[in-house]
């Protein structure tokens, strides 16, 4: 178990259907306070069950998963969750939306108004706020996801293929503005995607004593996970992953080593 991890996962594995399926098996990883972790997988190799044992929505089979070293066995608070599929409540408007988490939580009134306006802002939502979810495109409707889930103010954020949804260049848009939200809301993410996108795939933040990209840091599990790149230029500049093509050439083959 490494020490000072913010998320420990300690051979963890989820079995459906009395075992005859493995959505993963004997998967070890930690992730350090702060940190962008971004897990990258096809479609059904287990990335979104492994984030829902995270989130405590599913318990794994065996193994555990640990946060701040204590085991997660139901969604604790301090742990948000952005889907892909936005999760808006349709007769909501968008401030009534960020606001939700905040009232299931029993903030203050004035505390969520605050709050609320003032994650719209961040997300560059301001003057939608009367809007309904309807009325929004697909981006600004992922916006108003991502400031529901910052406005709890949780320690811990999970994306689950959170662009999936949008077009390509509101992707880039999207990746960029997550960017610049966790230069400013230091929080620690996992992000699972299965389209490998160097900008959005590998945040800014390096992880500390992991210089090479082509390895991977996990075991069990049908998918790669990848440090921190040092700068946006590096990351742009980095021949391993200018497209999904070259990063599975040079990809290690499943059932890697462990770096822990």
């Amino acid at each position: 178990m490494s020490d000072g991890a913010k998320i420990v996962v300690d051979r963890a594995s989820k079995l459906f259907l009395e075992g005859t399926v493995v959505a993963f098996r004997n998967v070890e990883l930690s992730v350090r306070p702060d940190e962008i972790l971004c897990i990258v997988g096809p479609s059904g190799c287990g990335k979104t069950t492994l984030l829902r044992c995270i989130g405590g929505l599913v318990a794994p089979t065996s193994g555990r998963v640990l946060i701040d070293g204590a085991a997660v066995d139901r969604p604790r608070p301090g742990v948000a969750i952005v889907f892909q599929h936005f999760g808006l409540l349709p007769w909501k408007t968008v401030a009534a939306n960020v606001a939700f988490g905040l009232k299931v939580a029993g903030a203050p009134r004035g505390e969520i108004s605050e709050r609320a306006d003032h994650y719209i802002k961040l997300v560059g939502l301001a003057g939608f706020e009367s809007h309904y979810p309807y009325q929004l495109s697909g981006g600004m409707q992922q916006r108003v996801g991502l400031a529901r889930a910052l406005a709890t103010h949780p320690e811990v954020l999970l994306m689950d293929e959170p662009f999936a949804s949008v077009d390509a260049q509101t992707r880039e848009v999207l990746q960029e503005e997550l960017l610049e939200l966790h230069e400013r809301e230091r929080k620690t993410m996992i992000f699972i995607t299965h389209s490998f996108d160097r900008r959005g795939a590998r945040p800014r933040r390096p992880r500390c004593g992991h210089g090479d990209a082509s390895r991977t840091r996990q075991r069990g599990f049908d998918g790669r996970i990848f440090p921190a790149a040092r700068s946006r230029r590096g990351a742009r500049r980095d021949p391993l992953c200018r497209d999904e093509k070259s990063y599975m050439e040079r990809a290690p083959p499943r059932g890697g080593g462990v770096r822990r």
